[in-house]
């Protein structure tokens, strides 16, 4: 296992997420498959514009773990309008173990890889926390 994994992205996003909803700000946490998940079956049953309005609605949207399951076309571009649609109108964080150069694995297109990057790294910041395993510490 590289040495790059379990170092603290989930609870610093969770501890921010918590310091948002003390504020009174909405936040809405997802692991990245279970989001596309609830996307695929929000569509399938005919209610994806009200989930993406609730979505769009919150103040932080947090989306974990993008990175260990590659979508099927359909829920990579679920994703990405979602992504899209908080573009410079709501917060995101975004975990993930891959280098913008490779989302295109994840989102099996390389043009619509390229372009959620673009978007979420316009007036972003971007926290690289490469380094020793949190968890593998502290056995």
């Amino acid at each position: 296992m590289e040495n790059f994994f379990h170092n603290g992205k989930t609870h610093l996003s969770i501890a921010l997420g918590l310091a948002g909803c003390y504020r009174g700000y909405s936040v809405r946490f997802f692991n990245a498959a279970g989001l596309v998940t609830k996307l695929t079956e929000a569509r399938d049953d005919k209610r994806l514009g009200r989930l993406t309005g609730e979505l769009a609605k919150a103040n932080l949207l947090i989306v974990d773990e993008l990175s260990y399951v590659s979508f099927p076309r359909h829920g990579a571009e679920l994703l990405f309008q979602v992504i899209s649609e908080r573009s410079e109108r709501g917060s995101v964080i975004i975990n993930t173990n891959l280098d913008f150069s490779k989302w295109d694995e994840i989102f099996s297109d390389h043009m619509l890889a390229a372009a959620l990057v673009d978007r979420i790294t316009f007036k972003s910041h971007i926290l690289n926390m490469n380094g020793d395993s949190y968890r593998l510490k502290h056995r």
